[in-house]
């Protein structure tokens, strides 16, 4: 269940990402430690006239999870999975009405103003995409957002292949309590 981030959440997560949180409306899961894993982004960030679209609803935060997941994107997970879809229409259909739930969700969070700023800025086909920013939903692209999306709302296929794929969900070094305002 989302929570509202806490400032020791945002201390947290700016640590896990090496830079200011930003964007961030919810944590939608934490470690057994109490350290956010994955936050929701909003999809619009807004200062005036400028803007920036940003394709991740969920963000993999956590840094054990980071690392592993990119050990299987090096190892050639993404062609992996990505040949798993065309040879199997079942997980390839389960995969599109994840990007679709996925898409809808991430419009949900638009209020009509944001709305129509994108529509008038003609970037309203920037938001309407699915995971990761995907509109080819025969490709992966990235395995942190397909986990992501999995360990936030568990209905992406791909984001299930890619945690049992993980030796653990969490670190055993309680990493994350390095943080400022982490204790």
């Amino acid at each position: 269940m989302d929570r509202p981030p806490s400032p020791r959440d945002l201390e947290v997560v700016a640590w896990q990402l090496g830079r200011p949180a930003r964007g961030v409306v919810a944590i939608a899961r934490t470690c057994p430690y109490g350290y956010p894993q994955v936050t929701v982004n909003h999809p619009l960030r807004r200062e005036g006239d400028s803007f920036e679209v940003f394709p991740t609803l969920f963000w993999l935060t956590c840094p054990y999870l980071v690392e592993e997941v990119a050990r299987l994107e090096s190892a050639g997970w993404v062609k992996r999975l990505e040949a798993r879809l065309r040879e199997d229409p079942e997980l390839a259909a389960r995969y599109v009405r994840a990007h679709e739930a996925y898409r809808k969700e991430r419009l949900s969070l638009l209020s009509q103003e944001a709305r129509a700023f994108l529509k008038q800025k003609r970037a309203w086909t920037s938001v309407e995409t699915g995971v990761a920013g995907l509109r080819n939903l025969r490709r992966v692209k990235c395995l942190h957002a397909q986990l992501a999306h999995f360990l936030a709302r568990g209905d992406n296929p791909i984001g299930a292949y890619v945690a049992a794929l993980l030796p653990k969900l969490f670190c055993q070094d309680i990493r994350c309590q390095k943080a400022k305002g982490a204790a």
